[in-house]
């Protein structure tokens, strides 16, 4: 199965100002030198906590936000530098889905204007034609004909949620970037919104980019998982493997602070130490100043490089050296 998205080496820096004249002072590295291959009808989960540039790798691929370097190719294509026209020709087959249903949503519009009009930019669709294909969408994701009418406000946040998915699936795209979709909701929902989207999935063999920091969900989503710490790839296997037999100090970590339903069930806790850092340190691995196990020599001063340490499992620790050859480009 061929990969429909490939990101290499991206990133993203942001100019941090200061001073009487506002002047650039420094770069803020948000994403720093992130890879990683996306195969066509899959689910590839980003996870990190907050700040880890989760949002800002979907909006790079998206080209919401330009990337400051790096290498985007989507469907074999390199659309990291394309033109907004050639760009907007290729909107209908990559959509987002956002975290807050409600702030994502224009107020002033009624549920068949939001869903109908990707339909109407797209394709120049309206009038009986775009309200027939509005309501098989709101169908599809559980809403009904009544609510054609009315607005965003009127609906909870599980309803207002299927309206955001009915206008992702409007332009009917291959890959759709969630920005931790049911992290708003009731539990309940998150369960009702998680099944809606697996059903799609299976339906119109979309892709999906999830990003999320719940650990719960992404077990239950995705098929492969990727770490995030301050902007770079700290591990990547498929979802099992990382829940199974995690590698990387910062894994176990996060692995170890799910709660687990067995009261008998016994897991050793993994504290990590201070906070998250806001910059990157001067040298050595960024997690060293928070990591729990035994760090080496190297640990401070020299990056860890993204190594194949098994088969489909890579991971950035001085503490698990790979064969040689075995280090990502």
């Amino acid at each position: 199965m061929s990969a429909l998205l490939e990101v290499h080496n991206l990133r993203k820096f942001f100019p941090v100002r200061g001073g009487m004249f506002n002047r650039v002072l420094s770069d803020f590295r948000a994403v720093d030198d992130v890879s990683f291959a996306l195969k066509a009808g899959k689910t590839l989960g980003l996870v990190g906590e907050s700040g880890s540039g989760k949002t800002t790798i979907g909006k790079c691929i998206l080209r919401l936000l330009e990337p400051t370097a790096g290498q985007i190719r989507y469907d074999g294509a390199d659309i990291t530098h394309l033109k907004q026209r050639e760009l907007r020709r290729l909107r209908s087959e990559m959509q987002m889905i956002y975290q807050a249903p409600a702030a994502s949503l224009n107020g002033r519009m009624t549920v068949g204007q939001i869903i109908g009009e990707p339909l109407w930019i797209h394709e120049r669709l309206k009038g009986d034609a775009a309200r027939d294909r509005v309501l098989e969408l709101m169908h599809v994701v559980g809403l009904k004909e009544e609510h054609y009418y009315r607005y965003p406000h009127e609906f909870s946040g599980g309803q207002q949620q299927r309206i955001g998915i009915a206008r992702a699936l409007a332009v009917q795209p291959r890959l759709i970037v969630l920005d931790e979709p049911t992290s708003a909701l009731d539990v309940s929902v998150q369960a009702q919104i998680l099944n809606l989207l697996q059903e799609l999935q299976d339906q119109f063999e979309l892709t999906y980019l999830f990003i999320s920091h719940d650990l719960g969900v992404v077990r239950y989503m995705c098929d492969d998982v990727a770490l995030l710490y301050l902007g770079k790839i700290v591990e990547v296997a498929a979802t099992e493997v990382i829940f199974e037999a995690p590698k990387h100090p910062y894994t176990q970590a996060l692995i170890s602070a799910i709660p687990e339903p067995d009261p008998d069930f016994q897991r050793e806790e993994i504290i990590i130490r201070g906070d998250l850092a806001h910059s990157f340190p001067a040298g050595g691995c960024p997690f060293a100043p928070r990591c729990h196990a035994d760090t080496l020599a190297e640990c401070e001063t020299v990056p860890p490089p993204l190594l194949e340490i098994e088969r489909r499992h890579q991971v950035a620790c001085h503490l698990h050296p790979a064969p040689p050859g075995k280090e990502l480009p």
